[in-house]
């Protein structure tokens, strides 16, 4: 679990579970990021726009391969994102609070993929700042 590659600002970025509700995390998430990181997709399969920008069903449909997954999905809905992203050769996946799921997890851990979990990346970028 190291930290410090996902607080690289020139990575891109793909929030899974954005969404369109400006009261939900994933919204709230995605603005925070869009702003942070070089790039920033947004990933909802019922959402055709998020925050104006264009939003992507799933992660093969982003037009290029992000550095970084963020979960901000149910648990259940986890380990399928985590599939698709180890199939796309993804290596960084951070699990937001309440997206953790042990399953999904332990298969990011067996594909030697970077995965980071019990933290907000939100909070742990806008710490780090302060520092």
């Amino acid at each position: 679990m190291d930290i410090e590659p996902f607080l690289r600002r020139e990575s891109s970025i793909a929030v899974v579970g954005a969404s369109r509700n400006p009261e939900k995390w994933g919204y709230k998430l995605y603005r925070f990021f869009k702003r942070y990181y070089r790039k920033a997709y947004p990933v909802n399969p019922r959402a055709e726009e998020i925050d104006g920008d264009r939003a992507y069903p799933d992660l093969k449909s982003l037009p290029e391969k992000p550095d970084i997954v963020d979960l901000v999905v149910p648990p259940r809905a986890a380990r399928e994102v985590v599939r698709e992203a180890i199939g796309l050769g993804i290596r960084m996946i951070w699990f937001q609070p309440g997206s953790e799921d042990e399953e999904a997890i332990e298969e990011c851990l067996k594909a030697g993929v970077n995965v980071v979990w019990g933290k907000c990346l939100m909070e742990t970028i806008s710490y780090r700042s302060h520092e």
